[in-house]
């Protein structure tokens, strides 16, 4: 099967350091353009990588030819203006998350989604460790799930950084809250119905450093997460059964092309002697999501998630903002 011809419209870092290596390991995908609204710029990246094209603008990158599929990792503000416009040039989008700045631009996508391929990057949902978790889950290796939860924080207090920049969608809710909302719909196989969140905002940036969150998905089953820009950095998942839990240990920057595990616990002992922890072979989760869309786009399947799943995403988001200004709780549209 010919591999799919890729270009890369920036230079994020997300795309130069984590998903482009791993998605050069892959015999799907064929990384050919890099563009930056600089030349020199996008040359020196291309280089270091070993793409063999580069362009001063995004429009000359999606007006080459050659080019079927686009990653977009631009800044938040720009998903869905730069996917639109990659999407009238006939190329199919990866976007990075979260793909819009609320749910009524998300979609925006949808008549898009109908001539090419469209899919936000949620990179974990291919990964081994969330797969064979979900499959414990509903093997009811832990009994029930009732609770999802997840805590994701790093330290990041640069003002030039976009994550920093409430004006272009920073802030921890957009960056990484988007991650545990996944992961709530993801373990417990459905939407959910409301929720309600306490949100800090740094004084001078605006973007929302610290948030928790809520958020009930019926018949006794919750997700509750805490998210922060401002601490030290640490990630985990916990899932919570009437009969035992599973602890992701590192579920969003999972060592790239490293084994990984999972710790199940019968919960016999509050010391922790009745964990046992199961190794996963190496993966690189950039590469396999790489690949699922490039297959996705030669027909080989279909398109794993594609823009509905990232409008739901987007509704709990909308959802959790409006809470912040109400103080109450919040439903989430279906």
């Amino acid at each position: 099967m010919k591999k799919v011809v890729w270009g890369v419209i920036s230079t994020a870092k997300i795309g130069l350091n984590r998903v482009l290596p791993g998605m050069k390991k892959s015999a799907w995908c064929d990384i050919r353009a890099m563009a930056s609204r600089d030349e020199a710029t996008a040359r020196a990246a291309a280089d270091a990588l070993g793409i063999p094209k580069a362009y001063g603008s995004y429009e000359a990158l999606l007006a080459d030819p050659e080019i079927e599929a686009v990653y977009n990792p631009l800044p938040n503000h720009l998903h869905v203006p730069m996917t639109l416009a990659a999407a009238r040039a006939g190329k199919h989008v990866l976007c990075e998350k979260p793909i819009a700045i609320d749910a009524a631009e998300a979609a925006q996508l949808r008549d898009a989604s109908k001539r090419v391929l469209i899919a936000e990057a949620f990179m974990v949902r291919f990964h081994p460790q969330w797969l064979r978790a979900r499959e414990l889950v509903r093997e009811g290796a832990i009994g029930t799930l009732r609770t999802v939860q997840m805590f994701f924080g790093y330290h990041n207090v640069d003002p030039a950084n976009v994550r920093n920049r409430a004006d272009i969608g920073g802030g921890g809710l957009y960056d990484i809250g988007c991650y545990a909302i996944v992961a709530g719909r993801w373990f417990f196989g459905g939407e959910p119905r409301r929720g309600i969140a306490l949100i800090d905002r740094d004084p001078a940036f605006r973007t929302d450093r610290l948030t928790s969150a809520l958020v009930d998905f019926g018949d006794g089953r919750r997700l509750d997460f805490t998210v922060s820009t401002q601490t030290a950095p640490h990630q985990r998942i916990q899932l919570c059964g009437t009969r035992g839990r599973i602890e992701i240990p590192i579920p969003v920057n999972a060592p790239q092309g490293a084994a990984t595990r999972l710790l199940v616990d019968d919960c016999s002992s509050l010391e922790g002697t009745g964990i046992r922890t199961e190794t996963l072979p190496a993966s690189d989760q950039y590469e396999l999501q790489g690949e699922a869309f490039s297959r996705a786009v030669r027909g080989e399947i279909a398109l794993p998630f594609g823009v509905d799943d990232a409008i739901a995403n987007m509704r709990v988001i909308d959802a959790l903002f409006r809470s912040e200004r109400s103080g109450a709780w919040e439903t989430i549209e279906a």
